[in-house]
């Protein structure tokens, strides 16, 4: 279990949101067997998923952020509503590089490679808000940040960060956005900046505390900040027998005839935790007739 609080410093116009996602991290890894590499992508998109859905007012919106590269890791996933649940997925979870020499680190930026980033809320309204961004690194973090002042105009600080283990477990993962508010003056903003120059990296923080309130009061050293929320997080998908018929059934009678026809079965997985559901061909033919009496009722 992961969890995340929200904060903001005593004039309000600093909002700083952290997360520890270890526990949410690891359990994506162990579903979908990543590489490291692919491992500390797949961890870091889905912290920032965590984190930004947890600003979400109502348990039913939803929230997907998806980094579309062209690198060997393929698409890059998560999505999550306001109720603590996330779930992601990395096309090619096998993807990995060799640690960069310049820095000893893994190489996210060479398996996403270049492309976009893109996040759709879905807050109840007629059409999800959709906002893209051209990736400026593949680091994520510093793609994010981007996102924010080019899509919403809002200087931001991100920091993303998945430690993986020699035996490819997950040592700790988590993250941080900060965010500047109207009405925040020069000596605020000098002092972030003097905080984050200290750091020494967003995963030696994590790996260092474990704890995000520490990580919280290292962050905003010198401010007085109020904690708004802590909520917990978890791995989970909410895919279902049921759901995955409704799937089929929209696809209407004359394809579900067509797969009776070729193949007589459907066999479907599900990407967010590989879940196996099978349809023989009795499950077919209920399903066209339940198909065709749908479309009647149209």
């Amino acid at each position: 279990m992961g969890y995340i609080i929200r904060a903001i410093d005593k004039d309000e116009t600093i909002k700083i949101s952290v997360a520890i996602t270890t526990d949410v991290v690891e359990e994506a890894a162990q579903i979908h067997h990543t590489s490291k590499t692919a491992s500390a992508a797949l961890g870091r998109v889905l912290t920032a998923a965590s984190i930004i859905g947890s600003w979400q007012k109502n348990e039913k919106d939803a929230l997907t952020l998806s980094i579309n590269g062209n690198g060997p890791a393929g698409k890059i996933m998560a999505t999550c509503k306001n109720d603590g649940y996330v779930k992601g997925f990395i096309t090619n979870p096998s993807a990995d590089l060799p640690v960069r020499e310049s820095d000893g680190k893994l190489d996210v930026a060479g398996i996403v490679g270049q492309g976009d980033m893109t996040i759709v809320m879905d807050i109840g309204l007629k059409k999800p808000y959709t906002g893209t961004v051209n990736l400026v690194s593949g680091e994520i973090a510093e793609d994010l940040a981007t996102y924010f002042l080019q899509s919403d105009q809002v200087p931001s600080a991100v920091g993303l960060g998945v430690l993986v283990d020699t035996d490819y477990s997950i040592k700790s993962a988590g993250g941080f956005i900060i965010q500047l508010m109207p009405g925040a003056d020069e000596s605020s903003i000098s002092k972030i900046e003097e905080n984050l120059s200290k750091l020494e990296g967003i995963t030696n923080l994590i790996e260092g505390y474990h704890d995000a309130e520490k990580i919280l009061e290292v962050l905003m050293e010198g401010f007085e900040v109020k904690i708004l929320e802590k909520r917990d997080i978890f791995y989970k998908c909410d895919c279902s027998r049921d759901k995955v018929k409704d799937a089929i059934l929209s696809i209407g009678p004359n394809e579900i005839s067509k797969i009776l026809l070729e193949d007589k079965k459907a066999d479907v997985s599900c990407h967010f935790c590989n879940s196996h559901y099978h349809f023989d061909e009795e499950d077919l033919r209920e399903m066209l007739e339940e198909a065709k009496k749908l479309n009647e009722n149209k």
